[in-house]
């Protein structure tokens, strides 16, 4: 199966891709990797999900925060270059957890992601190498933000 298709076998919707709120691009193409810049928490009603890991949110909620995460970033993908299928594969995802300076399960939160992005390239392409970090606060005291790196077709 096509990426399209599996993504729309997990019956998942996608936020709005997300409009830069600095002065950055969403994405960036140079020759055959293109760059995400790092998404939030976008949910599909445009709002954000807040909070901070071990004080207002716990493991499995930064979980499916990272996942959602990884919808923005299919967001983005699909309205920059039009379908997932344009995408070869993952190359590296870097996540970044907001959460209390005693948390140490930094690689479970962005598994919500890495196992969105699996799904979608399958285990051959979904999984790239991956940097999983702890921040004491993040914009808009999302829970979650990660930038990634795709190899296009």
């Amino acid at each position: 199966m096509t990426p399209e298709e599996n993504f729309k076998a997990l019956a998942l919707a996608l936020p709005p891709a997300p409009k830069p709120i600095g002065i950055y691009k969403p994405l960036l193409i140079d020759g055959r990797h293109c760059y995400v810049s790092g998404h939030g928490t976008l949910k599909e009603d445009g709002s954000l999900i807040i909070g901070r890991i071990g004080d207002t949110m716990d493991m499995e909620a930064g979980k499916l925060a990272a996942r959602q995460v990884g919808l923005a970033i299919l967001s983005t993908l699909k309205a920059q270059l039009g379908s997932l299928d344009k995408v070869k594969r993952v190359i590296k995802v870097l996540g970044m957890v907001n959460c209390i300076p005693s948390f140490e399960k930094h690689p479970y939160i962005i598994n919500g992601c890495s196992e969105l992005f699996a799904a979608v390239w399958g285990t051959e392409n979904g999984i790239g190498v991956r940097s999983a970090v702890g921040m004491g606060s993040l914009p808009d005291n999302i829970p979650v933000e990660i930038e990634a790196l795709f190899e296009l077709q």
